[in-house]
Parts: structure tokens; C-alpha cells; sequence
């Protein structure tokens, strides 16, 4: 085993196979180590989310040599048929990479049998894995910003289907119509690991499979005297936020929640809320609310002006960081951000919304969670919520950027840092890297003057990510992973943000420049 750093929260586990992996996964949740939060099982590799203030990162280690590396019971699995049209993007690329014709790569894929290894990048997305490998094919260069749900893809020994439109490098020979990931049926995953699964042609054997599917509640619809907030104007996304989904990572689903968790804790410290209340993250202002109803409020994060109109139609001017008396009739006016992107709205007694999988965070990659605010929509606040008194003296912790600042983020190299030459390792830390408009909650997508380039060319098996990850595809060009990023990836980490300097990753704007400053040198436990 090899033990590498990533941040200052987590470690990697390298082994040697896929059996010993999972063999250590079974033995790590036996051992029931209390400093450890999250596990999270790929190709090659642990991913080991522990609690730094419980135990150190050379205390885990010795912990994880002393286990019994204990093999995985065998146990009757369930097999699937996914019926596939063979008519993807990359099909022929792919007949041209192996030396072979379309139809033979559409043969050697029905002809397999798949087991689900672990799953990861996004819920429901399953890496299948045959015992003999006939399609080994490598990523893309260059990842594609937007692929299909259902989807089928090859990525080096692993085959697999999007189960969500997300970006990802892998390369499409088809796409099917089962879903994946369907929030709506009992088991909203269509594949678990240790399922025996079998891809067929849908041209030549078509079929039809279901699964069974949880009824929809009926909902009415809004009246204009429901009380509450009225959306006229969602902004370019406003987002429900709250502290995310810990611990989910088994079932493939990440963190999510606030990019500005300080942001959020004070908004709900303004208003009485406990701190991990949900709140709206709105994302470069332009929010527009009328109130239906007599509430407090408070705005924190980045920095916009609030413009607070009267029913009486005279009209103030208010700051951040204190809370506001909204009187019904009043409507609630966000300008576009100084400095900063996301801005936090708490309201008193918190928002009444249903929880997803343990929390009310809406994850963009996985489209789990309430659904990103609209026009005329009515956002019904939890009145029976006991609250605290308000806390009048928040000030924010953070100096914002702004469009053109440079920012410094301080970084801890690994786990992947030895895969790339010196000069990519002194470029990381000495060029600037510029934040692309292709940058969201998933990740930013930052541009270099010099690509970073690998000294190992050889395709990296799919391992666990963390938050503040910064991956290097093929083209040289990294993306510094946010909170919906992927579990799991198959392009190697050359580095991680460090957790105190995560929340302002997420408030840097498009066009500012960041600098990374390590903190550690790179070196194995």
C-alpha cells in the first residue's frame, strides 16, 4: 500500500488491483475508526475523508497498516440487460484506436460480461469492468463540456453510462434510454456495486426494461395569496444551499451545499437560525423577491447593494451583514456584485422544503435537491421554527475579489504530483491562471499561458476527488474541482486547494487570475 497526501482532510490509499481494494473497503468500515467521515472505493485506491483535529494523517496511517486486509464474502448478485444504440460520437474513432471495425468494437462490447466495480463521478454512474479486457481505449483529450444523459462510454478498462447530462471525458459508442438515476423509483440507482450487468444492440434484440416507480404526489397549484416570498426575478441561478450531503459518498453523491459556508453560517446567525439552515445562494445578484408575508432577513457574501422597496413606493437602501425588517407588500432588489459571486439570503425560522437524500443543497452535476428558483415561484418559510435572537455584530471574514484581482490560494501537492515533469510543477505555482466563463459550482476551468505537462503518459485508473482538487487533463489546462464536482475521475491531481482557503475558491469571478501557493512538499506517509 501507498499513502498519499491530498488536502489536510484527506488521504489516498494506492493498492494493487481492484480485489485488494475492495478488500481494504470492506476491513476500513469494520475497523469503525471514529476519525474517519467518508470513504469513497475506486479502481486502485481509497479516498479517506478523516477529521484532522482527531487524528493526524501519520496516526490514520498506522492505523491502516495494522488491518487485516480481509477478502470480500461472495454473494449472489442480480444481472441487468442495458440495451444500447450504437451510434455514438466516437464510435468510429474508437474502431480506428483499437485497429478494428465498428461492428467488432459493437461485438466485443455485447459479448462481455460487466460487474459493477464502485461507483462515483456522479449518482448512478456505475464503472463496469469485464475479466478480460478487449476495449481498452483512452480518455479524450480534452473533456466535452456537456455530454447526454444515457450516454454509454469507454474509459480505459472500464465501460460505463452518464446517468445525468455532465460534462466528462469518456468516449461515446452509443447511447441507451434507461435511466441511470431516477429519483422517483425506490432504489434511484439503476446499478449497484456487484451487479452483474450485460450491454445487447437495442437494433437487433430491442427490449424493455423498468423498474418499478414511487407514485408522484400531487401538488396544487400556487395561489397569489400563498404566503411567503414571491420570485419576480431569479437572477442567473439562485440556488437552495445549506451545509450539504456529508457522508453520501458511498452512493456515488457528493457534498454539494454553500461554496461560502462562512457566508451561510453568519446569514443564519443574523436571522436566529441555527447555522446549518438553508439559505438561498444567489449567484451574481439580480435576485427579485416580494414579500407576502412580515419576515427578517439577512444578506451576507458577496457584495451587492439591496435595494428594499415599500408598498407605500418609497424606497431605501440597505447593508449586508445585519438583519433586515421586511413588511409584506415590500419587495427585496439585489444588485449585480462588487466584489465576490455568491451571495447568502437567510430568512428567519428558515425556508419549508422538503429534504433530498439528508439535505436541502440542490447539486448541479447531480440534479439532486430543490430546483433552482424560477419566476413565480413561492417560497414558503417554516414558521414553526424556534429561533434564536439574532446576532446584530457579523462581519465577513473574507476580502472578495473582484474581475482582473489576483488571488492566492494556498495549496497542498499531491496525490498525483509526481506524475508531471518539474517545469509543470514550478508553472503551477509560478504562472497565473486565469478563471474561464466555462467555470460554475462544478468546477473552474482555469487557462495558462504553459500547459502543465505529465511525466507519465500512461492512463490514470479512476479514483476518488475531493473539493479544492485541482485535475489536469490531457490538454494541460486544470480544473479546480467546487463542491458538485465528481467523485471520482480518471485525470491525475497534481494538487489540492487547502480546506481554510475553499471558500474563497468559490467566490472568485470569471476573469481574475489565480496564484497557487504550496504549503507542503510532496511526499508519501
Amino acid at each position: 500500500m501507498r499513502f498519499l497526501p491530498v488536502n489536510l482532510s484527506h488521504l489516498l490509499v494506492e493498492l494493487s488491483s481492484l480485489k485488494e481494494t475492495l478488500a481494504l473497503y470492506e476491513s476500513v468500515k469494520q475497523a469503525d475508526i471514529a476519525a474517519i467521515q467518508d470513504i469513497v472505493p475506486a479502481a486502485k485506491t481509497l479516498l479517506i475523508h478523516y477529521t484532522p483535529w482527531l487524528i493526524t494523517a501519520e496516526e490514520l496511517v498506522i492505523q491502516l497498516r495494522q488491518l487485516e486486509i480481509k477478502a470480500v464474502s461472495a454473494r449472489q448478485v442480480q444481472s441487468l440487460t442495458i440495451p444500447v444504440h450504437y451510434q455514438g460520437e466516437d464510435l468510429r474513432e474508437v474502431a480506428e484506436l483499437l485497429g478494428i471495425t465498428t461492428n467488432d468494437v459493437i461485438r466485443r462490447h455485447t459479448e462481455q460480461t460487466y460487474q459493477v466495480a464502485f461507483t462515483g463521478f456522479a449518482p448512478g454512474f456505475a464503472y463496469l469492468i469485464a475479466d478480460e479486457t478487449e476495449l481498452y481505449v483512452p480518455r479524450r483529450k480534452t473533456p466535452r463540456t456537456r455530454i447526454p444523459a444515457g450516454s454509454v462510454g469507454l474509459a480505459g478498462e472500464f465501460s460505463g453510462v452518464y446517468p445525468q447530462q455532465s460534462p466528462g471525458g469518456w468516449q461515446l459508442i452509443g447511447t441507451t434510454e434507461i435511466k441511470m438515476w431516477d429519483l422517483s423509483r425506490e432504489q434511484p440507482a439503476f446499478l449497484l456495486p456487484g451487479n452483474e450487468v450485460h450491454f445487447i444492440d437495442a437494433q437487433k434484440s430491442p427490449i424493455t426494461v423498468s423498474l418499478p416507480e414511487k407514485k408522484s404526489a400531487v401538488t396544487s397549484s400556487l395561489s397569489l395569496n400563498d404566503k411567503g416570498l414571491y420570485v419576480i426575478s431569479a437572477g442567473l441561478q439562485t440556488l437552495f444551499q445549506d451545509e450539504g450531503r456529508i457522508g453520501a459518498a458511498s452512493m456515488g453523491v457528493s457534498a454539494s451545499g454553500a461554496l461560502d459556508k462562512p457566508a451561510l453560517h453568519a446569514a443564519n446567525r443574523l436571522v436566529g437560525n441555527p447555522t446549518t439552515f438553508v439559505a438561498l445562494e444567489i449567484a451574481q445578484g439580480g435576485l427579485t423577491l416580494k414579500a407576502r408575508q412580515d419576515c427578517v432577513i439577512a444578506l451576507t457574501g458577496a457584495d451587492c447593494s439591496i435595494l428594499l422597496k415599500h408598498e407605500s413606493g418609497e424606497s431605501e437602501y440597505l447593508s449586508s451583514y445585519q438583519p433586515l425588517d421586511v413588511r409584506c407588500g415590500d419587495e427585496i432588489i439585489l444588485g449585480i456584485p462588487t466584489t465576490g459571486v455568491r451571495s447568502y439570503l437567510a430568512v428567519r425560522g428558515g425556508f419549508e422544503l422538503p429534504k433530498v437524500l439528508g439535505s436541502h443543497a440542490f447539486d448541479t452535476l447531480a440534479q439532486i435537491g430543490p430546483s433552482a428558483l424560477q419566476e413565480g415561484d413561492v417560497l414558503h418559510l417554516n414558521n414553526d421554527s424556534t429561533s434564536n435572537r439574532v446576532i446584530v455584530e457579523e462581519q465577513p471574514i473574507l476580502t472578495l475579489p473582484k474581475q482582473g484581482d489576483i488571488v492566492t490560494l494556498d495549496i497542498v501537492l499531491g496525490p498525483r504530483t509526481d506524475w508531471f515533469t518539474a517545469d509543470a510543477i514550478k508553472t503551477l505555482t509560478s504562472q497565473l491562471w486565469q478563471v474561464t466563463p466555462q467555470s460554475n459550482r462544478i468546477g473552474l476551468r482555469l487557462l495558462g499561458e504553459t500547459p502543465l505537462t505529465r511525466e507519465q503518459q500512461q492512463e490514470l485508473s479512476s479514483e476518488g476527488t475531493c473539493i479544492g482538487a485541482i485535475q489536469v487533463p490531457i490538454n494541460g489546462q486544470p480544473v479546480l474541482f467546487l463542491n458538485d464536482h465528481p467523485l471520482t475521475g480518471g485525470y491525475p491531481v497534481i494538487g489540492a486547494v487547502a480546506e481554510y482557503h475553499l471558500p474563497l475558491a468559490g467566490q472568485i469571478p470569471v476573469n481574475a487570475k489565480i496564484r497557487f501557493n504550496p504549503i507542503t512538499e510532496f511526499q508519501e506517509y
